[in-house]
């Protein structure tokens, strides 16, 4: 188990929900942490909350649609502390709809964030680790990336290809010393419906019903995320739940996955009015 203590963490998206639950979790284990995010006053914030545990900490206004941005982030971090030990590639956005009806631009607007900032935060910080000959990468996707939630292709699709980029990555960067992680959380209580997209107000309010019904809380994914992190995981599922549901999807015939998992997400489906 990886000794946490002083270790240097970055969490992209770290002002708020599971990156701030994360930012905390990691404070609390005596590591240094910056986080980068777009709202500067909530990212000021939650560096002043990380300062107040006794953290040395840093808030970096970064966008991940820009490579610069992200570059700038890592010389800041070589500049004043050296390096950096674990990344958190955890900014990300949500999108519902169906196939029809979601737009094209809505589509490349998840995947610029969910798995091309993904990429970008990976494509910066990776020199730096094979330098180092260490680092760990800490990927955030989803159960939808697993389990193809209806109603939600767009979101499905990027978290999907953040899981086959990890999967890449472990295979590519092991020899190097570097360890790769992806975690894969269910519904959880976090904010992730409020900068979501979909031409469907039901299907809004839907998603917001559901993170909103999750049995864990945000810093509960957190715990769990940085304890099993520590083990050098591959795979993190932070829910019972799925990771049950996905075990059947790899283990049971293909139609009979099918409808259990069709009857389990019923509630991704919006409500007629009456």
């Amino acid at each position: 188990m990886t000794d946490l203590n002083n270790k240097r963490v970055l969490i992209t998206g770290g002002a708020s929900g599971l990156g701030r639950a994360l930012a905390l979790q990691y404070a609390a284990q005596g590591c240094r942490v910056c986080i980068t995010d777009l709202n500067d006053a909530a990212g000021d914030t939650v560096c002043a909350e990380l300062k107040a545990l006794g953290a040395t900490a840093l808030y970096v206004h970064a966008d991940v649609t820009s490579e610069q941005d992200l570059q700038y982030v890592a010389e800041t971090l070589v500049q004043q502390w050296g390096g950096l030990d674990i990344l958190v590639n955890n900014a990300g956005v949500a999108a519902a709809g169906a196939i029809e009806d979601l737009s094209l631009t809505d589509w490349e607007w998840i995947v610029n964030i969910n798995l091309l900032g993904v990429v970008r935060g990976c494509k910066v910080f990776v020199p730096l680790f094979k330098k180092q000959r260490s680092g760990h990468i800490i990927n955030i996707a989803s159960m939808a990336g697993l389990l193809d939630v209806p109603q939600m292709a767009s979101y499905n699709v990027s978290k999907a290809a953040v899981v086959a980029l990890s999967g890449t990555l472990e295979q590519e960067l092991r020899d190097e010393g570097i360890v790769t992680s992806v975690v894969c959380p269910s519904f959880f209580k976090t904010n992730l419906d409020q900068g979501s997209r979909t031409n469907d107000p039901r299907l809004k309010k839907q998603m917001a019903r559901l993170l909103e019904s999750g049995k864990l809380s945000a810093d509960q994914v957190a715990a769990y995320i940085v304890q099993h992190a520590r083990l050098g995981q591959f795979f993190i599922l932070p829910h019972k739940e799925g990771r049950r549901i996905w075990l059947l999807k790899q283990l049971l015939p293909h139609s009979m996955y099918v409808w259990l998992f069709a009857r389990s997400v019923r509630g991704m489906k919006p409500r007629k009015s009456a």
